[in-house]
C-alpha cells in the first residue's frame, strides 16, 4: 500500500524534468514545491476500534512516493517516521530517494546496519547520476538495497556498484513529453543483473518506447502490462517487498 507522510518536492536532476507528481499538482493548480505533512502522517500506527493496527502485518508499505524521504524540509518529521518503522517491524517499508547524500541527517541512534524491515532504493536516470549517487549509496549501512533506474534516459553501466544490491528495477518515463526509453538499454541492464545473480524487474515501458529502432507511443494503462509481456524479469531471491515466488 502507499504511504505519503509528506507531499511536495523540488526538482534536482534530469530525471525530475517531467515528474508525475508535479504534473498532477499543476493540473489541479497546486504548488508542487510546497512541502507539507499530510493527513496520513501517522497511518502506519493508526488503530481501529478494537485496538488493532489498520495496516495488517506483512504489508509492504511504499513510502513517500509524492516527495523525497530525505528532503530538507522533512528533517524533523523523518524522526517520527523512523520511530513508526521500528514500531511496525511486522511490515516492510520501501522508499526511494535521489538525495542519498543526506542519508545521515536525522538517522536514529539505533539504526546500526539498518532496520531489517526497511528497503532504501536509490533512483538514477543516467550514467552521470549513477556515478554521483551510487558510490555514496554502496557504502551506507542499509540492509536492503535496490537501484531504481526510472526514468531510464540512456544506456547505463552499474556493474561496479552491484555487490551489495538485491535488485535492479527499470522503467521508462510517463507523460505526454516522455523522453525515449530504448529496450536495448533495458536488456543491457538485465545482463548486468544476470552477471551478479541479482533480481531484475522490468517495471514499465514508459510512454515513448523504442524497440529494434522503432518508436512506440504507449498509453499509460499499457506501460506495465507490455513490460510484463517481455518476460525478462529475474528472481533469484524472494525479497520482503515482493509478492512473486522466488526461483
Amino acid at each position: 500500500m502507499s504511504y505519503n507522510p509528506w507531499h511536495g518536492c523540488h526538482k534536482i536532476s534530469e530525471g525530475c524534468v517531467h515528474c508525475y507528481m508535479f504534473r498532477g499538482d499543476e493540473r489541479y493548480n497546486r504548488n508542487p514545491n510546497d512541502v507539507h505533512k499530510t493527513s496520513s502522517f501517522k497511518l502506519p500506527i493508526q488503530k481501529d476500534r478494537s485496538g488493532k493496527y489498520k495496516i495488517p502485518s506483512n504489508t509492504t508499505i511504499f513510502t513517500c512516493f509524492t516527495s523525497d524521504f530525505f528532503l530538507e524540509e522533512a528533517d524533523e518529521w523523518r524522526k517520527d517516521v523512523y520511530h513508526m518503522m521500528k514500531e511496525r517491524s511486522d511490515c516492510h517499508f520501501f522508499l526511494t530517494t535521489k538525495r542519498i547524500d543526506r542519508f545521515h541527517v536525522s538517522l536514529p541512534e539505533d539504526w546500526g546496519d539498518g532496520y531489517p524491515n526497511v528497503t532504501i532504493a536509490v533512483t538514477i536516470e543516467n550514467q552521470r547520476q549513477a556515478d554521483l549517487r551510487l558510490p555514496i549509496y554502496t557504502r551506507l549501512p542499509i540492509q536492503h538495497k535496490c537501484i531504481l533506474l526510472e526514468p531510464l534516459l540512456e544506456k547505463v553501466d552499474v556493474r561496479k556498484y552491484l555487490d551489495s544490491i538485491e535488485e535492479l528495477v527499470v522503467g521508462g518515463e510517463s507523460g505526454p513529453e516522455a523522453r525515449p526509453c530504448d529496450y536495448a538499454w533495458v536488456l543491457d541492464l538485465r545482463e548486468q543483473a544476470l552477471e551478479k545473480n541479482i533480481n531484475f524487474t522490468f517495471k514499465q515501458t514508459g510512454a515513448n518506447f523504442i524497440k529494434d529502432g522503432k518508436s512506440y507511443r504507449l498509453d499509460r494503462r499499457f506501460h506495465a502490462s507490455q513490460a510484463k509481456k517481455a518476460q525478462i524479469n529475474l528472481f533469484y531471491k524472494r525479497l520482503s517487498y515482493q509478492n512473486e515466488e522466488s526461483v
